[in-house]
């Protein structure tokens, strides 16, 4: 039997290990386009590769899962983060998690999973090929003909396309037949040009809540300014549930900042009130309230209309409501984004209505399957895409 798996990533890796693992006497082939593999691999994590998450519980793994979620919670309940910690650990690699539930080998390299992919699929007798870029796939009776450049021809009994986010590869499919839904960037920061911004990159709040104004996409968590606006967790959420919808707005709506998380504005107003009875003969700027960075709090003092020098008791009923309004419903206006290039993510891929979640197999082609982003699937930073990569990867390579 031959078994050609088109993409060199992590899903396409982790199919053929399985399926050479499974069926000794197969020839497995991956074909990688480029001059390497695993790319992606290399720079998560900031190189330390971020494997997974600690999310052992499938029905609460899949809600991270903008797109996908449905399909993936049977597929993590036979492969989950647990099962994948175990495969690794069987290769000597041990993971560990840290404190937000990432997971990352000990050596806190990735380096170290490269090496543990590459030994695994040499052991099994996976065949590589870099530089095979694949033209066109064709199906002839119950086998597939693979197109790659120069004329050159292979014949497989099994296909899985594991290509990642690739316009040839989805250009290919929709020309066999197979409906690709517009893929759009996810996981993005927002460009913002606001003076209560300018100058504090850097500065950051550990929770907050930002909302689309006039919708109801919302994300809570960790917020950072930068030097062309924001990002942190809460940011690339919000950009990941709302990749279509914002897309549509040509990245150009408004933003409103809540930067004590989920406490209302009433509740901070009669703290601000209170500050002044007790503190009436104090400077308002010159100490940060609620934990507020220092910075930050000038800021939003002053965008309040505040002067700087201004005392708690010379402080008006307008102005105390000014400045509750700046902390938990201040409006930035976005204009662009900017592409968080570490977790690069793109919303859209092969339509998930077109696919076997059993066997991760195309329902319109018998032997041909998918894995990975070549799928409308995607899911925030945090180990989730690798963790769909694996999981997609494992049960087409046992199903192939």
């Amino acid at each position: 039997m031959n078994i050609v798996i088109i993409g060199g990533g992590a899903a396409g890796f982790f199919a053929a290990i399985t399926a050479a693992e499974r069926l000794p006497e197969a020839r497995v082939i991956i074909l990688e386009r480029g001059n390497a593999v695993l790319q992606k691999v290399k720079v998560s994590g900031g190189g330390r590769c971020n494997v997974t998450h600690a999310c052992f519980d499938a029905r609460e793994l899949v809600r991270y899962y903008p797109r996908g979620s449905r399909e993936l919670l049977a597929p993590f309940l036979r492969f989950g983060p647990q099962e994948t910690v175990e495969w690794f650990e069987r290769r000597g690699v041990r993971l560990k998690t840290e404190s937000d539930g990432r997971m990352f080998p000990v050596t806190d390299d990735s380096q170290t999973i490269i090496e543990c992919l590459w030994n695994a699929a040499k052991r099994a007798g996976v065949e590589l090929r870099t530089g095979a870029r694949v033209e066109r796939l064709e199906p002839v009776g119950e086998q597939w003909r693979i197109h790659l450049t120069r004329l050159e021809t292979l014949t497989a009994d099994r296909v899985l396309v594991a290509g990642g986010s690739s316009d040839a590869l989805w250009t290919m499919l929709g020309q066999l037949g197979h409906h690709i839904v517009q893929p759009v960037p996810s996981l993005f920061t927002f460009n913002i040009k606001d003076d209560r911004l300018r100058d504090l990159a850097g500065v950051s709040v550990p929770a907050a809540t930002v909302q689309v104004d006039g919708a109801k996409l919302q994300a809570n968590g960790p917020l950072l300014i930068t030097h062309w606006g924001v990002s942190g967790p809460a940011i690339l959420r919000l950009s990941a549930w709302g990749a279509r919808d914002l897309h549509h707005l040509n990245y150009h709506f408004s933003i409103k900042i809540n930067w004590l998380g989920d406490t209302p504005g009433a509740e901070v107003l009669a703290e601000l009130n209170r500050m002044k009875q007790e503190n009436a003969k104090k400077q308002m700027a010159t100490r940060a309230q609620f934990g507020l960075p220092q910075r930050l709090w000038e800021r939003l003092v002053a965008a309040a209309g505040l002067p700087a020098e201004i005392r708690w008791a010379d402080a008006g009923k307008s102005g105390l409501q000014a400045l509750a309004t700046q902390i938990t419903a201040g409006v930035f206006p976005v204009r662009g984004k900017s592409t968080f290039k570490e977790e690069f993510v793109t919303a859209g891929g092969v339509d998930l209505r077109e696919v076997n979640f059993k066997t991760f197999e195309s329902k319109l082609f018998p032997h041909l399957y998918f894995a990975g982003e070549v799928l409308d699937i995607d899911a925030i930073t945090g180990g989730f895409n690798f963790q769909a990569a694996w999981t997609g990867g494992w049960i087409a390579g046992r199903e192939m």
